[in-house]
């Protein structure tokens, strides 16, 4: 081996190792690898920070602003409230939210959809009377699953096209990977919703560990030019019952009536007194087209009236406070709240929380002030249970948000815009029709991604430009001298698919993309079948709870521990090989 393959290889083994140790963060670990390697002479000075303009990495970051805005004009919230019920069976109720979740993710970050679905999914199990983690890991699969299907739906495709334009001259267009990756995605969903579940360990119904959120005192208002006026107010008992709010009663011209008032006819200005958790309130708004009152009314209405509120929170592993404890953040004289206690894998953490090291999937039970939760949450930089209506849902922007999208991804699968260009527009447009502040445009975008993006191409790029991908690619295929043609893309999915259950799927595709290249390329075939059997192993980490983001958020909330993964896992692995290569074959012929 020539003396840059052996510095790039030493490099790539010990980004590797670090990873697998995970005391430091991804980001972290790909930066400072990127500088040595320039440092040490094998990435051009001129072309170490290349990776941060790369398409790929503008794609990734203008897909995360975009799902943002979807978040906030509600137009998830538009499919969850009218397809789900927890009077369905468990199997149709994964089959269900398995089929959005996977729909979401092949069109926004699969992350974020999973960050939208989960609070839907848990107040369901909640309101069933079953363990929400019988249902989070078929969800948090599902989610996987559909970003199989386009070019956008996860950060794996979005390098394997932008490497294919670097080796090739062309991309892959925004439906080639929906032949493939939706045989795949059906075949596991199909899994999921009849068998997979069935494999989870079934931990009882409190398996969320949690104190639980007591309802609260709330107040909405009945609009102007509202279908409810003239209605009496017993008659939004269904849609209450529904939501799952309390309507305890009604406030008019500033004076609360008597009683329940059921038999009260409602007026333009009356404000109903609730009481639910956040996301029954926003669910219970939205379903009537309610509005929100006036914040300081709406203190006055609080049970407790102590000007304090328990939230809780799932730690994702970007989190401001991962690997940290409370002390250590200053949560108490920054922000000042409390970390009142911790959730771990299915086990209370009740002494010393303050000094207790934070781990992603944790969920934190914190005392904040009033009003001031959805700002301490963002400061934490974690993942709330209950998403707030307030902070979420604008309703009246909802249909405007899903056709800028729409014509957007119609623009670019025509090739009358380039992908980049087309996301950038929705991206002002989102701002200019006031759909996302812009004020929060960069809080949505997953730093630390984009600089693991930014540090790994040109790592990916100085080991192809060495020869270190064909020297890998040539080892494998020594390694299936004499074998048929569909059993050297199962070796190169099996070898990617492991890869990518213990390192980042992002780390895992800049790598294993060339190196199918490479080995097509030696084969004498077309590289396209080895670049679609590298897209679907890379996104296929079902075996533990760091192979994907998604399975460390659930990995908390689920109550599970880490060797309950591969139960379900392991079999739909092999089953996504099983469906993949014939289709890859058929689809994509050598």
């Amino acid at each position: 081996m020539a003396t840059d393959q052996i510095i790039l290889f030493a490099l790539f083994g010990a980004v590797f190792a670090l990873l697998l140790w995970g005391r430091l963060r991804y980001d972290l670990i790909a930066f400072g690898a990127l500088l040595a390697g320039t440092v040490l002479g094998v990435i051009p000075a001129e072309e170490v920070f290349s990776g941060f303009g790369h398409e790929a990495t503008i794609i990734v970051a203008l897909v995360l602003i975009i799902s943002a805005g979807l978040v906030r004009s509600g137009a998830v919230f538009l499919i969850t409230r009218t397809l789900i019920d927890s009077s369905r069976g468990l199997g149709a109720h994964i089959a269900l939210m398995g089929s959005v979740g996977a729909v979401l993710s092949a069109f926004m970050n699969n992350v974020a959809a999973l960050a939208l679905l989960m609070p839907v999914d848990i107040q369901t199990a909640r309101k069933a009377g079953r363990a929400p983690g019988l249902s989070l890991m078929p969800l948090s699969f599902a989610t996987i699953l559909g970003g199989m299907v386009t070019l956008i739906g996860t950060p794996p495709n979005i390098i394997i096209a932008a490497i294919r334009q670097d080796s090739l001259g062309a991309s892959f267009d925004m439906f080639d990977f929906a032949p493939v990756g939706a045989i795949a995605a059906v075949a596991g969903l199909v899994f999921v919703a009849l068998i997979g579940w069935r494999l989870i360990p079934d931990r009882g119904s409190d398996q969320i560990g949690s104190a639980g959120l007591q309802p609260y005192i709330a107040e909405l208002t009945v609009p102007q030019e509202s279908d409810l006026i003239g209605r009496r107010l017993g008659e939004l008992d269904p849609e209450a019952e529904q939501a799952d709010v309390a309507i305890l009663g009604l406030i008019r011209d500033g004076r609360r009536r008597y009683g329940r008032s059921a038999n009260t006819l409602l007026e333009a200005g009356d404000s109903l007194v609730l009481e639910a958790s956040p996301e029954a309130l926003d669910e219970f708004r939205a379903a009537l087209k309610l509005d929100f009152t006036d914040k300081d009314r709406q203190n006055k209405l609080t049970a407790e009236g102590e000007g304090l509120e328990l939230v809780e929170v799932v730690v994702p592993e970007s989190a401001l406070i991962a690997g940290r404890t409370a002390t250590g953040v200053g949560l108490a004289w920054r922000q000042n709240s409390l970390l009142l206690g911790i959730f771990r894998r299915g086990e209370r953490i009740t002494e010393q929380v303050r000094r207790t090291e934070i781990r992603p999937g944790d969920i934190l039970l914190l005392l904040c002030p009033q009003g001031r939760s959805a700002h301490v949450i963002e400061w934490l930089e974690c993942l709330p249970l209950a998403e707030r209506g307030l902070n979420v849902t604008a309703d009246d922007k909802t249909w405007l948000a899903i056709g800028l999208f729409a014509a957007a991804v119609a623009a670019a699968s025509f090739g009358l815009l380039h992908l980049p260009v087309a996301l950038g527009i929705v991206v002002v447009a989102y701002v200019l029709f006031r759909i996302l502040p812009l004020a929060e445009i960069y809080d949505h975008v997953e730093w630390p991604v984009v600089v693991l993006l930014g540090s790994m191409i040109p790592l990916g790029t100085a080991l192809d430009s060495s020869g270190g991908t064909k020297l890998i690619a040539e080892s494998l295929i020594d390694l299936t001298f004499g074998m048929p043609a569909w059993a050297i893309l199962t070796v190169l999915m099996v070898v990617t698919m492991t890869l990518s259950d213990v390192l980042n799927n992002t780390a895992t595709a800049i790598v294993a993309a060339p190196v199918g290249i490479q080995m097509a390329q030696s084969l004498g075939v077309s590289p396209d079948p080895f670049l679609m059997a590298v897209a679907v192993a890379a996104s296929s980490a079902f075996l533990t709870p760091i192979g994907h983001k998604n399975n460390t958020l659930i990995l908390g909330p689920g109550g599970y521990r880490f060797g309950d993964y591969w139960r379900m896992g392991l079999p739909l692995e092999i089953l996504v090989v099983a469906v993949s290569i014939p289709a890859i074959l058929l689809v994509w012929p050598l």
